[in-house]
């Protein structure tokens, strides 16, 4: 029983590490951000600690391939690197949102269709993939704009 509880909280972490590129579009359609403002969003809105040596590099890829801009802003005590969402970097974002939401039409789908069919025998998989999603989409609708 110990085992089903740690995986149903790593399961949930696991998910955010697979999106986290998306998450930080996410944050940054809502307004421009520096890094350590990324790492201290995500952290509150999800629970989840990424380091400095997650984020920067995730962020230095981003931008590598068009989705955010980053400029050097000195109105702080020391210079900041304020990264901003570009057109590339949205059109993914919706592109991403959509995909999720036609994955997460065909979990619901498919786990529907086994409870109607054979309820006794759900798999742990599924459980915890639609009490994942449904965390995860609860999480981002009340959380993220």
């Amino acid at each position: 029983m110990l085992t089903d509880i740690n995986s149903k909280k790593e399961a949930p972490a696991k998910l955010i590490k697979g999106l986290l590129d998306m998450i930080i579009l996410q944050f940054l359609s809502t307004q421009p951000m520096h890094g350590y403002q990324i790492i201290t969003s995500i952290r509150k809105n999800f629970g989840v600690y990424f380091g400095p040596s997650t984020i920067y590099p995730l962020l230095n890829t981003l931008e590598k391939k068009g989705f955010v801009n980053s400029e050097w802003n000195m109105d702080y005590g020391r210079p900041r690197k304020i990264y901003s969402l570009t057109s590339d970097g949205q059109s993914m974002l919706n592109f991403t949102e959509e995909s999720l939401n036609l994955i997460c039409r065909k979990i619901t789908a498919q786990t529907n269709t086994e409870m109607t069919l054979e309820p006794s025998t759900h798999s742990a998989v599924s459980i915890i993939a639609k009490s994942s999603r449904s965390t995860l989409t609860n999480r981002l609708a009340s959380e993220i704009p």
